[in-house]
C-alpha cells in the first residue's frame, strides 16, 4: 500500500532503537525524511546512517534528552517544522506504591506525559495552518491495564491518554490527527530489563522469566518493533485521516476487554 506521505518530514523520539526505530524505519521505508532524537550521539548518529543508506531519505540526527527543555529546545531547533510526529520516552522504574516520593511522581509526569504535551504545542499550530499533520503518541497498554509495579509510569501516560482525549478533537477539523499506541510486551530492552527483575525476585532465569511472561500473551510471543512500526506507518498515512483520538492496542491479545 502507498501509505501517500512520501516527501514528507518526521520527528521520532527516542528513535535509536526498540520502538522507536521501529517508527522511524517504517516512516522511512514509506519516503518520510526524519529527525531522529536520543540521548547519545554515538548510538542516533550510527542509527540515521543505516536507515539513510537502507532507505534513501535524509534522516538528521540529534543527540538530547526529550524529557528537558533544553532536550526539546535542542531538538525544536533542528526540526523546525514537521508534518509528522511521534513521540516516545523510557517508562520510569518498576517499583512498590509506598516506595514513591512526590519527586517520582513529578519526573514520571515530565517524561511521560508533559515532554509529549511540550512537543505537540510546539509543532501542531503549523500542521493546523497548513492543514494536515500526524501525531503518534508511544504509551503503554498500561492505560487500559494498570500493571502495578509500573504505577508511576500508569500515572503519567494515563494523563497523556486525557489530554489528547481532548485535545485530538479539537485540532481534527485542521486535518491534523492525534492518536495514541500502546505496545504491550516488545522484543525491546525495556522487556529484557523488566524480564531480569522477574528472575532476580523470583529467582529463575532470565529465559526462564520470559517464558512465563509469553505463556500470558495469547500469540505466544513478544511483540516485534517492526510490527510495531508498520502501524505507526499507517497512522501517519493519508487513509488514516478518520482515526482521531484512538488507543490502539499492539499487545499480542493480553488484555482481555470486550472494548
Amino acid at each position: 500500500m502507498d501509505l501517500g506521505i512520501k516527501g514528507k518530514r518526521a520527528l521520532v523520539c527516542a528513535a535509536s532503537k526498540g520502538l522507536g526505530r521501529g517508527c522511524a524505519e517504517a516512516l522511512a521505508a514509506a519516503g518520510v525524511d526524519l529527525v531522529i532524537n536520543s540521548r547519545t550521539e554515538a548510538d542516533i548518529t550510527q542509527t540515521a546512517h543505516e536507515i539513510a543508506a537502507k532507505y534513501g531519505v535524509s534522516v538528521t540526527p540529534v543527540a538530547a534528552d526529550i524529557t528537558t527543555p533544553e532536550g526539546r529546545a535542542k531538538v525544536l531547533a533542528v526540526v523546525a517544522q514537521a508534518d509528522i510526529l511521534v513521540t516516545n520516552a523510557g517508562g520510569p522504574p518498576p517499583g512498590n506504591w509506598q516506595d514513591w516520593s512526590r519527586d517520582d511522581f513529578i519526573k514520571a509526569i515530565d517524561s511521560n506525559m508533559l515532554s509529549a504535551v511540550a512537543l505537540m504545542q510546539a509543532l501542531v499550530p503549523a500542521m493546523m495552518d497548513r492543514g494536515w499533520g500526524r501525531v503518534v503518541n508511544i504509551t503503554s497498554q498500561s492505560v487500559k491495564s494498570p500493571i502495578p509495579a509500573l504505577g508511576l509510569s500508569n500515572t503519567a501516560r494515563t494523563g497523556l491518554t486525557g489530554f489528547v482525549a481532548g485535545m485530538s478533537r479539537q485540532v481534527a477539523g485542521s486535518g491534523v490527527c492525534v492518536n495514541n499506541l500502546l505496545p504491550g510486551i516488545h522484543d525491546t530492552d525495556r522487556a529484557t530489563g523488566l524480564d531480569g527483575g522477574v528472575a532476580k525476585a523470583k529467582g529463575i532465569t532470565q529465559a526462564e522469566a520470559r517464558t512465563q511472561r509469553e505463556a500470558t500473551i495469547p500469540t505466544g510471543a513478544y511483540g516485534t518493533s517492526d510490527d510495531f512500526g508498520a502501524t505507526c506507518a499507517f497512522l501517519c498515512s493519508q487513509q488514516a485521516r478518520f482515526i482521531v483520538g484512538q488507543n490502539i492496542l499492539l499487545d499480542g491479545g493480553a488484555v482481555n476487554a470486550t472494548i
